[in-house]
């Protein structure tokens, strides 16, 4: 694991400098490559609305940064909708993007000034229509992430192409506005061409409305998906946009509006989790494959890593010094034997490495604080530090 792979000189040597005399564990965020990150994206998709999904890192010091950037936001609750209006954001740049909500939370939203939602249901569009009238509303296809998506998110969200043409009719009976089609790749997906599956779906239920029943939608929302560097390679950002970008030219011949919700893409890289070796053990006298238990775990901040499915880069100062490596099993501080990281997946550590000595996980600014349990086994919520 190369470290520069990850990170310039100068970044790491600033989040060194902020971490040298913190107690672990704690999670630094620089602000400055989730301003990159974002950057970046908009620069290889000019014509899009990013639409920060607020799920991969809900604090104010991102929102903010987002937000003086010109995003807009995707909240999936009531509670991100709170919390991203208290960051002094317009409701008129926030889209509720989850299909399960409560009449309540519709109700809210809409009084709050949000006017743009999401569907998959006849239920949910109808109190969408009750609660919200005259709002815009796209609709959530199904779409099978495969085995590409290191943390897929099909089955759950999203209608077949029948039900979305219908539930396009219906929003327009009710006196909504019929916008457009969204679907999800899922997250972390490493094969660009899955967009292009996605994309012929969206151009049946854009072509069948139009042809049909008079109905042309404006809006195609490819979600999110976009990767984070973890230890696979990846392709750039730059070579996801131009094939998609080719995607979208080959099934739409008229304008169209495009949304973006990223997430991991745009914090991921940002975050490093700053943890320390508590305990390091064999199972048995014969036994030399060492468990390295550390002060962060899955339910603190690492819970992504469940089935070892996000396979954070995980850096000690230790490798600079090319020492003998072996595999090791890493597993958390909580008294759960699901607070396990890594076991089947090989992790090579140094073999001098001791109780006490640091570990950095890198790429852990999304899903990592947000997802962290409360008080299980009376841990606190992973402490937050952000640089400017």
């Amino acid at each position: 694991m190369q470290l520069n792979n990850y990170y310039s000189s100068q970044q790491w040597q600033k989040i060194q400098d902020f971490a040298a005399h913190k107690p672990s564990p704690f999670l630094v965020v620089d602000l400055d490559r989730v301003e990159f990150k974002y950057q970046e994206l908009q620069q290889s998709f000019p014509m899009a609305h990013i639409f920060y999904a607020v799920k991969a890192n809900p604090s104010c010091e991102v929102l903010r940064r987002l937000d003086q950037l010109g995003s807009y936001f995707d909240v999936a609750s009531v509670y991100e909708l709170d919390r991203v209006i208290g960051c002094g954001i317009s409701p008129e740049r926030i889209s509720f993007g989850n299909t399960i909500k409560k009449a309540a939370d519709v109700k809210y939203a809409y009084d709050q000034g949000v006017h743009l939602f999401v569907t998959d249901a006849q239920a949910d569009l109808e109190q969408i229509a009750q609660f919200a009238p005259k709002s815009r509303v796209f609709v959530r296809v199904l779409v099978e992430s495969g085995t590409t998506s290191d943390w897929p998110l099909s089955r759950k969200f999203g209608c077949d192409t029948q039900m979305a043409i219908d539930l396009m009719v219906k929003a327009k009976q009710l006196g909504l506005q019929p916008y457009g089609v969204s679907f999800h790749v899922g997250s972390q997906q490493n094969d660009v061409t899955v967009w292009r599956t996605a994309l012929k779906i969206v151009k049946e239920v854009f072509d069948t409305l139009e042809q049909q029943h008079g109905i042309q939608l404006e809006l195609i929302n490819a979600g999110g998906g976009f990767p984070a560097q973890y230890l696979a390679e990846i392709d750039t950002i730059q070579d996801y946009a131009q094939r998609i970008k080719n995607y979208i030219n080959e099934n739409f011949q008229r304008k169209i509006t495009l949304f973006l919700e990223p997430g991991r893409s745009l914090v991921g890289d940002a975050g490093v989790i700053v943890s320390e070796i508590v305990l390091i053990s064999n199972k048995s006298e014969q036994d030399d494959k060492r468990w390295i238990y550390t002060d962060v775990g899955v339910f603190n901040g690492l819970i992504e890593t469940l089935g070892e499915m996000i396979k954070y880069p995980i850096y000690t100062p230790k490798m600079q010094n090319n020492a003998p490596k072996s595999n090791v099993v890493l597993a958390g501080p909580t008294c759960d034997s699901t607070d396990i990281m890594y076991e089947k997946v090989p992790y090579q550590l140094p073999q001098d490495l001791k109780m006490g000595d640091r570990l950095y996980w890198l790429s852990t600014g999304a899903y990592t604080t947000s997802y962290a349990s409360v008080e299980f086994n009376g841990y606190p919520p992973l402490r937050t530090f952000y640089l400017e």
